[in-house]
């Protein structure tokens, strides 16, 4: 018992300092400050690993599902009809642009295995965008390398979360496209406590049911789809939409604490003898963003979502980090979800058979060695 509360502790002690980072930046008044600027402070201080700070691998995950599980929250209260319309006007550019991007990832894998020294499936499994949580797990489970998926997915998440936010901000496009959350009252009345604890059980049952059907980001995902359907009810039987008690200060802590889950597993370790891994997989990442960027720039002139929400829908990025920047910029947030979630449930349904296929064919076969 010690044990865990020095590990609450150090972990507390952590959120502390990595918001310091969030807060710096937010008087910049750049959007998705407390994000970036969490991530920025947790990744320099666990590269830098002071003596009282024991984080092998990260603070606990707790953390980032408490931060996902408010933004499911707030995402559920903003499911509007629009987002499905969107879909069924443009849903052959939509789905073409996701494969293309999961296309590009699997091309991308293909370059990193060509010039590094990583088995193909690593490779394959490093490069695609299904998360930093899900693919070194899923990974693991058909022998690839863990620390090099590790690497590269942390590597394009840094430069998603670094880049995309400003990208998009710089637009001048990133107004408000779809509803916002019900407006927060002075007086805090009995109905708004009731409502928000009915949001926060319906979140709770969402993430139940969504482990159990293998839903991305269960907390995120299977929260805003059962909140979602509360906040419909609610609607029906009262004639509006319920008060619910949601202060900004929450979506505040979300990006905090999300940003300092990805920082913190920031390592030395990982970068030992990984020279080339880091190198190729900076590049790849990086062309990667450049190409969905543009596609997002296509995407946006012919079906005119704008530029802001299509990029952040089709960033190779994780559905908490895109799902939170798409609220700060007030962008259509469930629209990015949905898409996010689309492609992460094609890459989970049709890649890992995939590579798994390709790792039995392919053992000991190996590119030219590129000096």
């Amino acid at each position: 018992m010690k044990f865990s509360k020095n590990r609450l502790l150090q972990n507390i002690c952590f959120l502390i300092i990595s918001s310091f980072g969030g807060y710096l930046l937010s008087l910049t008044g750049t959007s998705i400050a407390w994000m970036v600027g969490s991530l920025a402070a947790a990744g320099i201080l666990s590269f830098w690993k002071p003596r009282w700070l024991q984080l092998k691998k990260g603070i606990e995950p707790y953390w980032r599902h408490i931060g996902q599980a408010i933004i499911g929250i707030e995402l559920g209260q903003q499911i509007s009809i629009s987002v499905f319309k969107t879909f069924e006007m443009h849903y052959v550019v939509i789905t073409a642009t996701l494969l293309l991007s999961i296309l590009l990832a699997l091309v991308s894998g293909v370059v990193l295995w060509w010039f590094s020294k990583a088995d193909m499936v690593t490779s394959l499994f490093s490069t695609t965008p299904g998360g930093i949580s899900a693919m070194p797990s899923i990974a693991e489970e058909v022998g690839a390398n863990t620390v090099t998926v590790s690497i590269v997915q942390m590597i394009r998440i840094f430069l998603v979360v670094g880049t995309v936010p400003l990208l998009a901000n710089s637009s001048k496009m990133s107004v408000a496209s779809g509803s916002m959350a019900a407006p927060i009252m002075h007086i805090l009345h009995p109905d708004q406590v009731t409502w928000t604890f009915a949001l926060i059980l319906g979140s709770t049952i969402g993430y139940i049911i969504g482990r159990l059907v293998k839903l991305p980001a269960p907390w995120l995902v299977g929260g805003m789809m059962a909140v979602a359907v509360i906040q419909l009810i609610g609607t029906s039987t009262q004639g509006g939409a319920p008060l619910v008690w949601w202060p900004h200060g929450l979506n505040v802590l979300a990006q905090i604490f999300i940003g300092a889950s990805i920082g913190s597993r920031l390592n030395k370790e990982m970068f030992t003898g990984a020279k080339k891994i880091f190198v190729f997989g900076l590049l790849t990442s990086s062309g990667l963003i450049a190409a969905m960027a543009l596609f997002a720039l296509e995407v946006s002139k012919i079906t005119h979502i704008p530029f802001a929400t299509a990029l952040l829908a089709f960033a190779p990025g994780g559905v908490a980090e895109m799902a939170t920047t798409s609220i700060a910029l007030h962008a259509d947030s469930t629209f990015v979800v949905t898409v996010q979630v689309l492609r992460l449930l094609t890459i989970f349904m049709i890649l890992p058979p995939l590579f798994k296929l390709l790792n039995k064919q392919g053992k000991g076969v190996r590119p030219p060695v590129v000096h």
